[in-house]
C-alpha cells in the first residue's frame, strides 16, 4: 500500500466517506476489495480482503 496522487491508469471510488483509489488492471483482477478497521488485544489496523489467489505476499487477505 502506497500513497500518492492518482494517475491515469487508476480508478477512484467513494465509500463510506473513505475516497480510494487502485490501479485499474489490478482492481480488475481482485474485485471485490473489502477494507474493514479492526481492534483487537493485538492491537489496530486495516485488513484488505480480496479473490487474489493466496501465493506469496499478502494473499487474499492482508492486514497493513
Amino acid at each position: 500500500m502506497a500513497l500518492d496522487e492518482p494517475q491515469e491508469s487508476d480508478v477512484t471510488y467513494t465509500d463510506h466517506e473513505v475516497t480510494f483509489t487502485i490501479e485499474k488492471g489490478l482492481f480488475e483482477n481482485v474485485k471485490p476489495i473489502r477494507v474493514d478497521f479492526v481492534e483487537s488485544a493485538e492491537g489496530s489496523g486495516f485488513t484488505l480482503a480480496s479473490k487474489l489467489a493466496t501465493g506469496g505476499g499478502c494473499g487474499s487477505s492482508c492486514e497493513c
